[in-house]
């Protein structure tokens, strides 16, 4: 049994911080287009960090490009180092989009990046160069993750004498799904599939960092969002955003992709949180529909109901039952919504990020008299964290494998979820999302709960 009582350390700053750098953000993105190379310009360590968490939870090969700092270039600036490793890059890969994520010892040096590249385009032949900012004392690594599908989008989509009016609209939508598993977005392609609805959806990472096995070495794997459709997103005749932090975001002036297209070429803009559990899953469809102008298709009303069915029969297992939810912000307001339409109480909602919106966006989801018994906290680590939860007396923690250390110390089990799960197989294989990825979460929650009262009981129970 693991002891209750740990002993504390004074707090003096950040320990085991609930967010990861910026620019792994970018890189995952990168990784989502065809034929792309990200290019991390700073020191070979940020790209090192970058690849071992996307390799431990994607379990694929994943190659990160650096310009490779040195001491002298801290100094001087690392304009010739980012040249050459651009044009190392191109003759190595013969990539057709580097993405070029800056990182915090090139931004605190000042280098002008797009001076840097001025001029460059002749040089890489046909390859688009593609500069995302992401310092880490600035954000989190889904602030990074959506400033690369803004630059991307941006890059492939300029104005360049194209006026609102003169455009030819075509029937797609474009889908920004923000930073869900290889099954969430498979599944979403499903969906869009099963509506005969064209569409281009931006990263989709979920073919390229979970493929089969190679008979050949592969410089760059197969799949991702072919960029010839990016460049055709200014054509599309909607645009669909997932994400309640980047939605309110938006609201308070920020830019996003979807945000750049319709202040460009005036394509209507649909945002909404993660559909997590059904409320959430049919506001996304009621979307779809009016988009699509086709009705739900026969299959997912049958999930649906499959979903409430095994609501009403898992009850008596979860109704009060008491949560610990942390990640990201979108993800942590979208699973919350999810653990209180079940009837459990996510007791502490906890983020790494800063944005102020986590507050709001969970005031906007979760009814009064469950928001009451909510604590809410941003900028968190994990130690925080831990402490906040040993008064709140919590059943389960639901989040990614960094909070595995705090799950052992309050004695309670931990339901992997979201990004990164390190510690097991097949966390890129998690579904989250829609009503059947809602039914895959709602009957590990209760298997949980149920193995935790077997395996603490004197007798254990045979059934239940």
């Amino acid at each position: 049994m693991i002891p209750k009582k740990i002993k504390t350390i004074p707090y003096t700053a950040t320990r085991n911080a609930c967010k990861m750098c910026t620019p792994l953000g970018a890189a995952l993105v990168f990784h989502g287009i065809e034929g792309t190379i990200p290019l991390l310009h700073g020191s070979q360590g940020c790209s090192t960090y970058m690849r071992r968490y996307l390799i431990s939870h994607f379990r694929e090969p994943v190659d990160i490009a650096s310009s490779n700092f040195s001491e002298d270039t801290a100094i001087f600036g690392g304009g010739d180092n980012l040249r050459l490793a651009i044009e190392n890059v191109t003759r190595q890969y013969f990539p057709a989009m580097i993405g070029i994520a800056t990182t915090c010892l090139s931004e605190t040096i000042g280098d002008d990046v797009p001076m840097i590249l001025n001029g460059m385009d002749n040089a890489v032949d046909d390859t688009i160069l593609v500069h995302v900012s992401t310092p880490s004392y600035t954000g989190t690594h889904v602030d990074g993750f959506h400033g690369a599908v803004h630059a991307v989008v941006e890059r492939c989509n300029p104005l360049t004498g194209k006026t609102k009016d003169d455009l030819k609209t075509r029937k797609k939508i474009n889908i920004f799904p923000g930073m869900l598993s290889n099954e969430d977005i498979r599944h979403i392609k499903e969906i869009f599939t099963d509506l005969n609805t064209e569409f281009t959806i931006l990263p989709d990472y979920s073919e390229r960092l979970e493929g089969p096995s190679w008979e050949d070495y592969q410089a760059i794997q197969k799949g991702g969002t072919p960029v010839r459709e990016i460049k055709t997103m200014n054509l599309a005749t909607a645009s669909m955003e997932l994400g309640s932090i980047l939605a309110g975001t938006v609201n308070q002036g920020g830019e996003s992709a979807g945000s750049l297209l319709k202040e460009r070429f005036d394509i209507p803009l649909v945002s909404l949180g993660f559909p997590i559990g059904v409320k959430a899953t049919d506001l996304f469809f009621s979307h779809l529909e009016q988009l699509t102008a086709t009705a739900m298709p026969e299959k997912y009303k049958c999930q649906r109901g499959r979903l409430i069915d095994a609501y009403v029969d898992g009850n008596k297992y979860v109704s009060k039952r008491r949560a610990v939810v942390y990640g990201e912000e979108d993800f942590v307001v979208a699973m919350a919504g999810f653990l209180a339409e079940v009837g459990i109480i996510p007791v502490l909602c906890a983020s790494g990020g800063k944005s102020g919106l986590l507050e709001k966006a969970l005031e906007e989801t979760l009814a009064p008299n469950i928001l009451k018994q909510v604590t809410v906290h941003q900028g968190m680590d994990f130690t925080r964290m831990e402490q906040a939860a040993r008064d709140l007396n919590p059943d389960f923690v639901i989040g990614n494998s960094k909070g595995y250390t705090m799950s052992r110390h309050l004695n309670v089990p931990l339901v992997r979820v979201g990004f990164p799960i390190h510690d097991r197989i097949g966390g890129q294989r998690i579904l989250h999302i829609g009503y059947k990825g809602a039914q895959e979460l709602f009957d590990t929650i209760v298997n949980t709960l149920l193995q935790r009262r077997q395996d603490t009981s004197k007798t254990g129970y045979a059934y239940m």
